[in-house]
């Protein structure tokens, strides 16, 4: 009698699932600074060991919850031409990640990263919204640019408004963003 094959990392997602659960759930319940590693396993029905054996620390458990609430539900939305593609999808970028709990996903990702793989996964998230809105732009015959020159011209300076300097951030500035890289 042949054992059943397990799928591997079954159960290790399963735990990932719940422990990022119990992240989400506690924090809404009692704040992220109240969260503890005990408090977590226990909400998440495994013990503290495992969460360190497969995290290390709570930062970086908080810092790998944060880079999967900042993956984007959903595709852009399609408006019909590359500049309201592009703007609509700026302004959206703007709001969610300067949102409070934006802005706490954003420290969490780049507190718990120290060499650097979760940030470059957020970058890789904000890349296939951009190369969504290219590849649609190119199928309606409009020239637009790469998702590098986007990136470097919409995605950075927002991101560096959201870290340093905060106040004054708006649809607009989002929209101007985009003029200027399009010209």
């Amino acid at each position: 009698m042949s054992r059943q094959m397990v799928r591997p990392g079954g159960r290790s997602a399963r735990v990932q699932e719940a422990v990022h659960t119990a992240v989400k759930e506690l924090a809404a319940e009692v704040g992220r600074d109240a969260l503890t590693v005990p408090l977590i396993a226990q909400r998440a029905g495994v013990t503290p060991s495992t969460v360190y054996r497969r995290w290390g620390d709570l930062q970086v458990l908080l810092s790998d919850v944060a880079v999967e609430r900042l993956r984007p539900d959903t595709e852009p939305e399609d408006h019909g031409d590359l500049a309201s593609d592009m703007a609509a999808w700026a302004e959206q970028f703007l709001d969610e990640m300067s949102s409070p709990s934006g802005r706490a996903y954003i420290r969490d990702a780049l507190l718990g990263d120290p060499d650097g793989n979760n940030a470059g996964q957020c970058s890789a998230y904000a890349a296939e919204q951009v190369e969504t809105i290219r590849i649609r732009a190119a199928e309606r015959g409009e020239d637009a640019p790469d998702t590098e020159t986007v990136l470097d011209h919409v995605v950075a300076p927002i991101m560096y408004r959201i870290l340093f300097r905060p106040q004054g951030l708006s649809p607009a500035y989002a929209r101007r963003l985009v003029a200027d890289m399009l010209g």
